[in-house]
C-alpha cells in the first residue's frame, strides 16, 4: 500500500515554464562560465557579476508561472490520503506558487537571501547588489541563498528521514547527473519504496528504477497524478 510517497523534481520541470538549465545551448547559463557564477570562489573575486546574474535569474523566475506538471503535484498533494513530499533541486518558487506546501528545497531558494556574516536569511529584494546591508546585523555580507557548487546542500538529515520512509519515489525532470540527488533512488529502494522516473530523456540512472515513463512534464505528471488519484 502506497502512504508516503516522495517526489524528487529537477530542472526538466521548470524547463517548460521557460525557465532553462544551465545544459541549455542557448540558455541564461550558455552566456556565463560556471566557475564565475556558481561558485564561492567566483563570489569572491566579482560579487557584481554574481549578483548581476542572480538578478538575471531572479528576473526570470518573477516573470514565470507554474504550469501543469506543477498544479499537478499541489493538486496530488491537497487530494492524497496520505503524505506527498516534493524534494526540488531548482531554486525558484513555482511549487509553491501552483500550491504545494511540503517542499524542501535542495539547494536553496532564489528569491531569498542569505548573510555570510551572520547566517540570516531573508526575503531578496529583485536586486541585489554588493555591500546590501543584512536586516539582522547590518553588515554588508549579502549573497543568494543558493547552494553553489562546492557547497553542502541543505537539509540532508531531513530528505534522509523522507526516503527512509517512503512508499513510491518518482524523479521527474532530473538529469541523475547531480549528487546527492542521483543517490536518492537507490536510498530509496533500499528502504523499500518502488521508484519511478518521468523525464523526457532518460536520465543517467533510469536504469535503477522500477518504471520509467518518457515525454513532456506537462502531459506525463498530470496523466501520472490522475490515475493516482483514481486508485484512492
Amino acid at each position: 500500500m502506497v502512504e508516503n510517497i516522495v517526489i524528487l523534481t529537477g530542472a526538466g520541470i521548470s524547463a517548460e515554464s521557460g525557465l532553462g538549465t544551465f545544459r541549455d545551448a542557448d540558455g541564461l547559463w550558455s552566456e556565463y562560465d560556471l566557475e564565475d557564477v556558481a561558485t564561492p570562489e567566483g563570489f569572491a573575486r566579482d560579487p557584481a557579476l554574481v549578483h548581476r546574474f542572480y538578478n538575471a535569474r531572479r528576473a526570470n523566475c518573477l516573470s514565470a508561472a507554474p504550469n501543469a506538471a506543477h498544479e499537478a503535484l499541489a493538486r496530488l498533494e491537497t487530494e492524497w490520503l496520505g503524505n506527498v513530499t516534493i524534494i526540488t533541486q531548482n531554486i525558484d518558487d513555482l511549487h509553491e506558487r501552483a500550491g504545494s506546501r511540503s517542499v524542501i528545497h535542495i539547494h536553496g531558494e532564489l528569491l531569498r537571501a542569505l548573510c555570510a556574516a551572520c547566517d540570516h536569511r531573508w526575503d531578496a529584494p529583485p536586486k541585489m547588489s554588493p555591500g546590501l546591508l543584512c536586516p539582522a546585523c547590518n553588515i554588508g555580507k549579502t549573497r543568494p541563498d543558493v547552494v553553489w557548487f562546492g557547497e553542502i546542500p541543505y537539509h540532508l538529515e531531513r530528505i534522509e528521514a523522507e526516503l527512509h520512509r517512503a512508499d513510491l519515489f518518482v524523479a521527474i525532470g532530473t538529469s541523475g547527473t547531480v549528487y546527492p540527488a542521483a543517490g536518492y533512488v537507490a536510498a530509496a529502494q533500499a528502504a523499500g519504496a518502488r521508484a519511478l522516473e518521468i523525464t523526457l530523456e532518460p536520465s543517467a540512472v533510469s536504469d535503477l528504477f522500477d518504471e520509467t515513463c518518457h515525454g513532456p512534464a506537462t502531459t506525463l505528471v498530470p496523466a501520472w497524478a490522475d490515475m493516482l488519484l483514481a486508485q484512492t
